[in-house]
């Protein structure tokens, strides 16, 4: 019987489906495995086949564990607020939510045909209400919390409240704002209301708080920094510019050093947890103020190396520091506003990158070195940023190459840090009388107990402190968008309140345009019906003038990274509509043991992912504190892209091959007009691009056009995406899973190549020839040869080394030597093929589903267990000898690996052809190394 891979593929995807042969249970009495998937975005392009390449090492990792007999969860769902289609929605007036489920329905008929084991009875949207009603209320819980710096983890906000009320807040240790105001037990018990929870605000892991974001006016929303690519917006490449406004921010920060050591209990691979690290970027050394001459204002300054404070020459602020208004001078102050403006226009990744550029302007405002008493001229400059430390730096020319260039570009004298300069005895306790000098100071001391007076000292004079600083800042949590999770929050004389639990979600609203209002609002602010009314606890329209208890609802959305940063909890338990995951569950499930997915989201995603767990962790609402056992990045399928060459300023096309020295314009061409051998269809391509249509066409000798090509990222802009629904339907999905497997290491770049795949496809159809006689299946129930049972076990042992490895690209390969060994044994024995109908199923199910069941089983292949490695059918019996003649070696033999020395010098001499080479003389001696060599000399 002929291979028909669609009609068979398309029989078992149906049966998957209408029996739900891959629906977990919570209740299993197995061990479990929980196997995910990063959360795809559901775009309107649809699935390439690069996009796949992950989901199917998961699948297969899955399919193996269920074979190995454990439960095994495999959701799959989307992650389906976000910009993109919003921003359709912008275009077109639909809404982004009709959009989205057009999206989703044309991705789960790709992922479907391609055949994967999901667990589909728990798909999750994270744009449904009844998903992100969870999305809110975890907001809420984090709004309700702070972080005690002694426990080191989250409490109720209400313990924090109950100490202000009994000792106030000068004993607490908290991650909380840097400008907290100290009171006692009776100032807190005295505030009004508002005043507590303004102060409260200070305190929460969710806050408000005036924080400068990348602003993009033509898509009127803040971006987070990954969204931004040299200075514009990933999206429509607008600019962005760096603002001021008042935003949600979540305190990620007082989780700095837990996720940062929490990184050595995971098995993710070094160069991420790398990553993760300087990201987090844990530095040791001082906070040292400055006080600013004339003025009640002080500079506070992050270093790493205190040990240098003598060496300062000048400070420089980032343009958008606080202080940068206050201080500047009136003679400076034209100069300086410009320059703020200028710099409002750079990203802060923008300004990190550029080492080169020197700019900045001098404030004309001075500070006092705190030892020294000489005053130091307070500059400002781009290269310092806001969000970063404090905002400023202490310059220190003779210790670092960026101070010294700034230093001398704008001439500003340079202090030696190893010249003895005078300390003021009032800023340090020298002996009575006298005047030290900086080299008496630190007294030729090693580093770290420099580091240790210089801080002791700053602590008794007042200007400073011992200080471990993170890169890690708090996370900007607002986005001024439409389609995203509102939040659970309404406002009462400005200050927020939240939503209770039971009358969530608080579900997004109509709006007539999904643009920011005239008056510069978010899109919600366009909303009819945007009020919450806290008698009727629902939302009600505008209310009249005077109208109690109607308050404004929050105007902007959660970001993307909202919904993402806890969906596979959901996962757990998606139709509970009391717990977002009920105690049993998490407590059965735990956390993802096998996590697969992009490299692009080696920092945001995953940080703010193990932030939200630790939270959790730390309120008792899951049992984890880190979400994901071991990770691996898949690496990226790259295309083949296709060009065509015009000749420079004609409208003449010529061949690759003739291009020699003549100057041309590379233009990508759509690689579907292109065939194996590199050939353009220039009619379809003058079709495709009508402004080539009278062009010229320089061909080689036999009239075909050669393209050029070269592996790129695969995208549409490069018109050289592969469908996967086009592979499938001519090769069939197995194929498509096998070969991207083939392509190379999992975690490594490697290029499609469309011609390989016919390579694949034929191993499938050798395979489905072994198990037929014709149109027949053809097996037998007699015992395997050896041969073939020792094909099988090494099979079955490198298949499944190589899967536990993820070394899937060896495995296919192993497939395929097994194949073509058990071909030519002319192999058809039950007691090997059945085996490795199994052993192939997590890779090619469908086949291995329809071989199975054509062996006589009624049930799906994915109950069969997992084919045990028996070491006894590897071991050799025999042992091939090399017999050589003078120590030539002409003929081998093989004879039993348990004869004697004896036996074997005499069947060697027994056999015709050593009686063919001696020609009837006697040899002199024969050399005979069991297990190894024979030598007749003769």
């Amino acid at each position: 019987m002929s291979y028909h891979f669609n009609k068979i593929e398309e029989k078992w995807q149906k049966y998957w489906a209408q029996n739900q042969t891959f629906k977990a249970s919570n209740d299993s009495e197995k061990e479990k495995f929980y196997v995910l998937d990063m959360f795809p975005y559901p775009s309107g392009a649809g699935l390439h086949v690069g996009h796949p390449l992950g989901y199917i090492a998961s699948d297969i990792y899955a399919r193996y564990k269920r074979h190995k007999g454990f439960n095994v969860l495999h959701p799959q769902g989307y992650d389906s607020f976000g910009l993109p289609a919003e921003q359709y929605a912008i275009q077109t007036g639909q809404h982004p939510a009709i959009t989205t489920d057009e999206n989703i329905k044309r991705y789960r008929e790709q992922l479907d045909q391609i055949g994967f084991s999901f667990d589909w009875s728990r798909e999750v949207r994270t744009s449904e209400p009844s998903y992100y009603k969870w999305t809110q209320w975890i907001f809420i819980q984090l709004f309700n919390s702070w972080y005690d710096e002694e426990a080191d983890k989250a409490r109720d906000i209400n313990e924090l409240i109950e100490i202000f009320s009994s000792e106030g807040n000068t004993q607490v240790k908290a991650a909380c704002d840097d400008d907290v105001s100290s009171f006692t037990a009776d100032e807190w018990n005295s505030f009004s209301s508002e005043e507590q929870q303004r102060i409260l605000l200070q305190y929460r892991l969710t806050y408000l708080a005036e924080t400068e974001v990348n602003w993009c006016p033509q898509l009127g929303t803040v971006l987070a920094n990954d969204e931004i690519i040299n200075g514009v917006s990933e999206r429509g490449g607008y600019p962005v510019v760096r603002k001021k406004m008042t935003q949600w921010s979540m305190r990620i920060s007082a989780y700095a050093e837990r996720l940062r050591a929490g990184l050595d209990k995971i098995d993710w691979s070094e160069s991420l947890k790398e990553s993760q690290r300087n990201w987090i970027g844990k530095s040791v050394g001082a906070h040292v103020n400055f006080q600013i001459l004339n003025s009640k204002f002080q500079i506070g300054v992050f270093t790493t190396r205190p040990d240098t404070i003598f060496g300062v020459t000048f400070m420089t602020l980032a343009p958008e520091h606080d202080l940068v208004k206050k201080i500047t001078t009136d003679e400076q102050r034209e100069e300086v506003e410009a320059y703020v403006q200028a710099s409002a226009k750079r990203s802060e990744r923008e300004r990190m990158a550029d080492v080169k550029t020197i700019t900045g302007v001098f404030t004309g405002a001075y500070a006092e070195h705190p030892f020294t008493k000489e005053p130091v001229p307070i500059w400002i400059g781009d290269y310092v940023l806001a969000g970063y430390g404090t905002g400023a730096v202490m310059a220190v020319p003779c210790g670092d190459q960026r101070d010294y260039d700034f230093a001398k570009h704008f001439d500003i004298p340079i202090k030696n840090i190893f010249k003895d300069i005078d300390i003021s005895e009032e800023a340090f306790a020298g002996k009575e009388g006298t005047v030290i000098t900086a080299s008496d100071f630190l007294n030729d001391l090693e580093y770290k107990d420099a580091l240790k007076k210089v801080i002791e000292e700053l602590e008794r004079i007042g200007q400073g402190k011992g200080k471990t600083n993170y890169r890690l800042r708090d996370a900007v949590f607002s986005r001024q968008r439409y389609w995203g999770e509102p939040f659970p929050v309404y406002y009462v004389n400005g200050l927020p309140q939240m939503i209770e639990k039971e009358h969530l979600p608080l579900r997004l609203p109509d709006v007539e345009k999904y643009l920011p209002t005239e008056e510069g609002e978010p899109p919600l602010g366009r909303a009819k019906d945007w009020y919450w009314s806290t008698k009727e606890n629902k939302v009600v329209s505008t209310p009249e003038e005077g109208h109690e208890g109607v308050y404004p609802l929050e105007l902007n959305t959660m970001p993307g990274w909202a919904g993402s940063s806890w969906y596979w909890f959901r996962y757990m338990d998606p139709q509970n509509d009391a717990e977002f995951v009920s105690k049993e569950a998490q407590e059965y499930w735990e956390n993802v043991d096998l996590y697969i997915g992009g490299s692009e989201h080696a920092t945001g995603h995953l940080l703010y992912s193990r932030f939200w767990t630790k939270f959790l962790f730390d309120r008792g609402l899951v049992t984890v504190d880190e979400p994901f056992k071991k990770l691996i990045n898949q690496g990226m399928i790259l295309g083949t892209s296709a060009f065509v060459y015009r000749l420079e300023g004609e409208n003449t096309l010529i061949s690759k091959n003739l291009i020699g020295d003549q100057k041309v314009q590379a233009i990508h061409a759509d690689v579907s007009f292109v065939n194996a051998s590199d050939e353009l269809d220039i009619e379809a391509f003058k079709e495709w691009r009508p402004e080539f249509k009278d062009a010229k066409i320089i061909t080689e000798n036999n009239g075909k056009y050669i393209v050029g090509r070269e592996v790129e990222k695969m995208s549409k802009s490069k018109y050289n995406v592969v469908n996967p629904d086009e592979i499938c339907k001519q090769y069939g999905a197995d194929t498509l899973r096998m070969y991207e497997m083939f392509l190379g290491p999992l975690e490594q770049a490697k290029p499609w190549n469309t011609a390989g795949i016919t390579g694949v496809n034929s191993f499938l159809k050798k395979l489905w020839k072994l198990y037929h006689d014709g149109e027949e299946i053809s097996v037998s129930n007699e015992k395997a040869s050896a041969d073939s049972l020792k094909t099988l076990h090494k099979t079955i042992k490198k298949v499944t080394e190589d899967i536990e490895a993820f070394s899937f690209n060896t495995a296919v390969s192993t497939f395929m030597i097994c194949v073509n060994e058990l071909t030519a044994q002319k192999c058809n024995q039950r007691e090997v093929l059945e085996p490795l109908a199994v052993l192939l199923a997590p890779y090619a199910p469908h086949i291995a589903e329809e071989l199975w069941e054509r062996l006589g089983h009624s049930e799906s292949i994915s109950t069969a267990e997992y084919p045990v490695y028996e070491e006894k059918y590897l071991v050799e019996s025999t042992k091939e000898y090399p017999v050589s003649f003078n120590g030539k070696m002409r003929f081998t033999l093989e004879l039993p690996l348990d004869m004697s020395r004896e036996d074997i010098e005499k069947a060697v001499m027994e056999n015709e052809k050593t009686q063919k080479q001696l020609e009837g003389r006697t040899p002199k001696k024969v050399i005979v190394v069991p297990g190894k060599i024979v030598n007749i000399v003769g």
